[in-house]
């Protein structure tokens, strides 16, 4: 188990802010379609509420809307805010888009972003209690018979006074995945406590696209810990790790594409330099603890956290970066801007098809079904 290894999708998004919207979210969507049809295994949707470079506002809308374009896909919500939420209507929405995707869904929580809890009016409160206030009484609502009588520091849920069993009135809806989808927790600080809470309560978990890998080590260690703590195996295939990865069929392609400050990477981690400067954590983007600041400039972030090369080459980095960092189950594929269409499709096909077959050979020592000498077969599944 511990040498398991699948690729996954992610895609928060993060855009230019002055694209058209609806082109964006057309682009989005043709990148998890597309990921579907090579044999990604997840899709996990990012969610911001006022962000207009991050655009996706409900990531169970844009997977429900997604349902029928992908038949096979595993998605994830990456993550779905639960302090933004009342449980009773997360726990509505949730168990509505299980069955629309026939439970094929992973619940990814967090805490939300600042910019969102601003909007809302909840700069105040304590977040990451508030979240899993929430995921606990979620889980109440989808396993408790009403009428619910839920009390909590920040949430009440009820049905007693409108309670009609006869007409289903007061009964919450239950999701398909029983007792609940499997869930999911992301994680930024190296010393935060989600790891550990995660693994020991039998959860998933995921580092990250802009961590070094300082911080996603930390947290693969704190992951396995916690769950040995509740006496389960030190199995990482559970956690997954986001990268930003680029694939082109010469090294020049590659570097130039990937490397440049005004590309869709260089984009995305000013963005995320930005965002983490702001909220004093820029720290979780060092590969080590003493990393010089120099090491933290927006072209030094591309040139150490981007993967970018030949399949050969990349299939070698990620490798490398699995060997450093610890095992871990998924490595998921982070979609950026397609600032050239043509390249940012190429690059998920030769992610797929060629760079994969080397790692499953590398880590399993076989071909996963559905993929022979780096090509799908007709059915498209690996």
């Amino acid at each position: 188990m511990q040498n398991s290894l699948k690729l996954g999708f992610f895609i928060q998004p993060v855009h230019p802010p002055f694209r058209p919207y609806a082109d964006v979210l057309r682009e989005d969507r043709e990148a998890v379609v597309l990921a579907d049809r090579l044999g990604y295994r997840e899709a996990f949707i990012g969610e911001h509420l006022v962000d207009s470079a991050e655009t996706i506002t409900s990531s169970l809308a844009f997977i429900a809307n997604l349902a029928d374009a992908c038949p096979s896909i595993t998605f994830g919500t990456g993550v779905l805010p639960l302090a933004n939420y009342h449980p009773a209507m997360a726990a509505a929405q949730v168990a509505m888009v299980d069955h629309l995707v026939q439970g094929r869904l992973v619940l990814g929580v967090g805490p939300g972003v600042r910019g969102d809890a601003e909007a809302i009016g909840d700069l105040g409160s304590d977040r990451n209690r508030k979240t899993q206030e929430a995921l606990d009484h979620i889980c109440r609502i989808w396993s408790e018979e009403p009428p619910y009588q839920i009390e909590g520091e920040f949430y009440r849920t009820t049905t007693e006074r409108s309670l009609d069993p006869g007409i289903g009135l007061g009964i919450a809806v239950r999701p398909l995945q029983r007792p609940h989808p499997p869930i999911a927790i992301t994680s930024i600080r190296p010393d935060g406590r989600g790891a550990h809470a995660a693994g020991a309560r039998g959860w998933t978990g995921i580092s990250a696209t802009y961590l070094g890998r300082y911080a996603i080590r930390a947290q693969i260690q704190s992951y396995l810990e916690g769950r040995l703590s509740a006496g389960l195996s030190a199995d990482p295939t559970g956690w997954r790790c986001a990268r930003s990865v680029f694939v082109a069929d010469d090294e020049t392609t590659a570097r130039r594409y990937a490397h440049r400050e005004d590309g869709a990477h260089g984009f995305y981690f000013h963005v995320m330099r930005t965002k983490l400067a702001k909220a004093g954590l820029l720290d979780v983007m060092r590969d080590f603890p003493d990393q010089p600041d120099s090491e933290l400039s927006t072209k030094r972030c591309i040139e150490r956290l981007v993967i970018a090369g030949t399949p050969q080459s990349v299939a070698d980095q990620i490798l490398a970066f699995r060997n450093e960092v610890g095992a871990f189950g998924t490595l998921l594929y982070t979609g950026h801007d397609w600032i050239d269409p043509a390249l940012a499709r190429r690059s998920m096909e030769l992610m797929a098809n060629e760079v994969w077959p080397r790692i499953d050979r590398a880590v399993h020592g076989t071909t996963p079904k559905g993929q022979i000498d780096g090509r799908l077969d007709e059915d498209g599944k690996s």
